[in-house]
């Protein structure tokens, strides 16, 4: 017996998913306006979703993320690194189609 079943997913949700992803690149030092990546380890999972915005219409996402990436590595390839997880996290953890994947580099440290 089949039953209809609507699962919604905050907007808080695939930021977080979004979050982890990115921070999970190599030469990613954190995302803007957040902590570091140890820091984060030990804060709530709300941290994660700073630095980061979305724009959700029917089940498809534009995503916007600020980061910051660590000297020595090379902005255009971290930034596609990123790109890639992002998308491919977002959409195999909530179903939603990712449009695109905006990056803005915030800083390098």
């Amino acid at each position: 017996m089949e039953k209809n079943v609507e699962v919604k997913i905050a907007d808080e949700v695939v930021a977080v998913v979004a979050g982890l992803a990115a921070t999970d690149v190599k030469g990613v030092v954190c995302l803007s306006g957040n902590l570091t990546r140890e820091i984060i380890a030990k804060q709530s999972t709300r941290s994660l979703s700073r630095g980061i915005t979305l724009n959700i219409k029917n089940k498809e996402v534009a995503i916007t993320l600020s980061i910051v990436i660590a000297q020595g590595y090379n902005v255009k390839d971290v930034s596609v690194k990123v790109q890639e997880k992002v998308k491919n996290s977002v959409e195999s953890m909530t179903g939603f189609n990712v449009s695109t994947v905006t990056i803005h580099i915030a800083g390098i440290e």
